[in-house]
């Protein structure tokens, strides 16, 4: 079944038992939540439970692996690690970051990344730290704004994608045959990864219900969207309607799947291990 599928690997012995034995790895309880990397094999998720004698980590697209627990076969903020069994239910639970990932205590935000992280405009960029910042500064990965998918071209011109130094991009009404789609394959790159969701606009992604309507209002085509649907919800500002939509998301349940999950695949394009340099 699409996004159940689950993986064993054995390719969990980074190092030599030698080499291995001769390093002391923090420990880190594999915790419901946490977001790791496997070191030997690359693949990025968040704890989805233990099993057997391994954890089984759950990447963007749902996919799901286990690996052995073995000293030091994980990255966590940039460190190798260890993850062990977490203790008991009986302990305090842990505080969870927006996006759903286990908040790292006193994590301070890494020095920047080479690789970026762009938006189409102010909306996605505010709506993206709400609920995945912590993440980022944790990753040490920037988000920034083209203020207009027009600019995209000149930007990747401008930037240089290539190893170590990619590029992954948010795209709203990512639809074949939209304009956007044709901008999206016009930079298509081993070093980019160009993905979004079927929305008109960003403000679609968050769940009518968590602003308090029954559903985003059609707006006919050649109309400013923003706009129409102000008008239709009796709202004269369209900025006080964005105050609104943003102030309502407390975390990434609030969004729409889309847009989470085009998101966290970004997110693991861009710090894959390896792919990371300042």
């Amino acid at each position: 079944m699409r996004g159940r599928e689950l993986w064993t690997d054995i390719l969990a012995e980074p190092f030599n038992r030698r080499a291995r034995g001769a390093t002391a790895y923090p420990q880190v309880p594999a915790s419901h939540g946490l977001r790791v990397g496997h070191k030997a094999s690359g693949f990025r998720g968040t704890v989805a439970r233990q099993e057997r004698d391994g954890v089984v980590l759950r990447g963007a697209t749902g996919l799901e692996r286990i690996f052995r627990m073995t000293p030091g076969a994980f990255e966590l903020a940039g460190e190798a690690v260890t993850l062990v069994v977490p203790p008991q239910a009986t302990a305090p639970a842990k505080a969870l970051t927006a996006s759903g990932s286990v908040a790292v205590a006193a994590g301070a935000a890494r020095v920047a990344q080479a690789s970026r992280i762009l938006v189409e405009g102010i909306h996605d960029a505010e709506l993206v730290e709400r609920v995945w910042g912590d993440d980022l500064r944790i990753e040490g990965v920037v988000v920034e704004r083209l203020d207009g998918l027009d600019r995209l071209a000149r930007y990747v011109g401008a930037f240089g994608p290539g190893p170590g130094r990619r590029l992954g991009v948010l795209v709203d009404h990512l639809v074949p045959g939209t304009k956007e789609a044709r901008m999206a394959a016009e930079v298509k790159h081993d070093h980019i990864l160009v993905t979004g969701t079927p929305f008109v606009d960003v403000w679609q992604a968050v769940k009518p219900a968590v602003v308090g309507i029954s559903g985003w209002p059609e707006v006919p085509r050649g109309s400013d969207w923003k706009t129409g649907v102000c008008r239709q919800l009796g709202v004269t500002d369209p900025t006080l309607m964005w105050r609104r939509i943003v102030g309502s998301v407390r975390s990434y349940a609030d969004l729409e799947p889309a847009l989470v999950g085009a998101v966290e695949r970004l997110i693991d394009f861009v710090t894959e291990p390896g792919e990371i340099q300042s």
